[in-house]
């Protein structure tokens, strides 16, 4: 008959020791479960007037993945390594097998986990979001998706771009809070200037007392000063504030309430002039034909239009 007790015996002093090993780790589990998400959600605050409460959530919803899933991968391999311990098998190894594969797996994916750490980076600082207009990694459109890996942008072309979050090292957004009008429109140097100001300052505050614009404009577009003394015209800078990604219909608006104004005012918007100068007009009347009026050097004896001697004449 076999004799069981040697196992019973093993059971006895390492069975317990990996039951409390498993315990402990599904405890932590589901600690790791129960709390990481509300601790992360109450430090995510949302700024009510840069994201809707869906926007919060699907921003604190990546974060809870990505931090649990690091999470459940350092409980498991703490209680495997643990028990490996209990069972008197080496470690070392083991270890040194993961290290093997770490190095080889690293130099293929060290760009990958790069795009994950910043993907964390600006998911949690909320430097965009779904929706915006920004430019990353010099490339200007709308976001249409943000991964941990990658930003998505469609350009006004309606061209797709892929781009990978370490690559990204400044990220400009258009639309945070709100949006600016921005921009300069040319009158002649004939402009009484004081009366130019005051039609520009009337038009945009005509357009933000209208129905719709009202509800677009925070504060009117007007001329913030003389901006530049040109080749053909004098540019006055103009500036307003308006809600997010609506400044380039603000300013399309304005540019053709402007024309439509300036026309009506009789203020002329200037293009480029070029003025040519003959020389002195009696001695360019001397020297053309007066056959054929061509203009001929100095000194000729004969037109070089019509042939015609110029002693003659």
């Amino acid at each position: 008959m076999m004799d069981w007790r040697p196992v019973t015996d093993w059971l006895l002093q390492n069975g317990t020791r990996i039951f409390i090993i498993s315990v402990v780790g599904v405890a932590l589990w589901f600690a790791l479960n129960r709390f990481l998400p509300p601790l992360i959600r109450r430090a995510v605050r949302r700024n009510i007037e840069e994201e809707t409460e869906k926007e919060e959530i699907q921003r604190e919803d990546t974060l809870i993945a990505v931090f649990s899933g690091i999470g459940e991968v350092s409980i498991v391999l703490i209680v495997l390594f643990s028990i490996l311990s209990v069972l008197n098998i080496p470690i070392a190894p083991v270890l040194a097998g993961f290290g093997i594969v770490g190095v080889a797996v690293g130099f293929g994916a060290q760009y990958l986990i790069r795009d994950l750490i910043s993907g964390v980076f600006i998911i949690m600082e909320n430097q965009y979001r779904v929706g915006d207009v920004a430019r990353v990694a010099d490339i200007s459109g709308l976001v249409e998706k943000i991964t941990l890996r990658k930003t998505v942008l469609r350009d006004l072309d309606g061209i797709v771009h892929h781009i990978p979050n370490g690559e990204i090292k400044v990220a400009s957004n258009f639309t945070r809070n709100y949006s600016r009008v921005n921009m300069n429109i040319s009158v002649s140097y004939g402009t009484n200037l004081d009366h130019a100001i005051r039609v520009v300052n009337r038009v945009g505050e005509e357009l933000a007392r209208e129905e719709y614009w009202r509800d677009i404009i925070i504060s009117a577009p007007k001329v913030l000063r003389v901006d530049n003394l040109g080749d053909s015209g004098i540019d006055l800078k103009i500036l307003g504030d308006v809600k997010p990604i609506k400044q380039w219909e603000v300013m399309g608006e304005l540019r053709l309430r402007l024309k439509n104004t300036f026309d009506a005012e009789g203020i002329e918007i200037p293009w480029p002039h070029m003025k040519v100068f003959f020389g002195d007009p009696q001695i360019v009347a001397g020297l053309a034909c007066p056959s054929c009026a061509h203009v001929n050097p100095p000194g000729s004896k004969f037109c070089a239009g019509c042939g015609i001697s110029q002693a003659t004449q």
